[in-house]
C-alpha cells in the first residue's frame, strides 16, 4: 500500500511536493476557467494548459489523456492530465472509474510517487470522493507514495496525514 500524505490546494501545496515524480490532474470538458489545482498549475506553466485546451489538442473528454513536462516551473517533472467528461454529470461511479484508470496508467508509466487532487463536482459528495481514491485509485497504483492535494472536506474523509 502506498504511503499517503495530504497537502493544501494552492501554490504553497504545489511547492511542497518535492520528491514527487508526477502530478496527475483531472480536467472536465466544461472546466473553463480551470478550477482548483489545475488552475494553479496552469498559472505556474504560464497558461500552457489553457493553450492546449483552446487549440483542441486536449478537451477534457472522458478517457482523454495528456502528458506535459513542467519545464522546471513546478517541483514535479511530469504532469499527467486526465479527461473527466462533463463535470456537471460526474457521479461516484464515473469518478471511481477515472481514478482507477489513472492509477493503472500511472503505474504503466512507472510513476513511483504522484500528487493528485481527487475531483469534486456533479453529484459527488466528499465521502464518495474519498471512496474513489481509496477503492479506485490506491489498489490500481503500484507506486510507493501518493500526495493528495485536498480541501478540508476531503481531508476529513481520508485516513491520511498532513505532509
Amino acid at each position: 500500500m502506498s504511503q499517503t500524505t495530504t497537502h493544501d490546494i494552492g501554490l504553497e501545496g504545489l511547492d511542497s511536493l518535492g520528491g514527487v515524480d508526477a502530478l496527475c490532474l483531472f480536467i472536465a470538458e466544461d472546466d473553463r476557467p480551470l478550477p482548483s489545482s489545475a488552475g494553479f498549475v496552469d498559472w505556474r506553466l504560464c497558461g500552457s494548459l489553457s493553450r492546449v485546451l483552446k487549440a483542441g489538442f486536449f478537451t477534457g473528454a472522458k478517457d482523454d489523456w495528456l502528458l506535459l513536462p513542467s519545464d522546471g516551473k513546478l517541483a514535479v517533472p511530469r504532469i499527467f492530465v486526465v479527461g473527466l467528461g462533463a463535470r456537471q454529470r460526474l457521479d461516484a461511479g464515473t469518478l471511481n472509474d477515472a481514478m482507477a484508470e489513472a492509477g493503472r496508467v500511472l503505474s504503466k508509466a512507472r510513476v513511483e510517487s504522484v500528487a493528485l487532487e481527487v475531483p469534486a463536482g456533479g453529484q459527488v459528495e466528499d465521502a464518495a470522493r474519498a471512496a474513489a481514491f481509496q477503492k479506485g485509485f490506491l489498489p490500481a497504483f503500484k507506486g510507493e507514495r501518493v500526495a493528495v492535494l485536498a480541501d478540508k472536506g476531503l481531508v476529513k474523509s481520508l485516513p491520511a496525514r498532513k505532509g
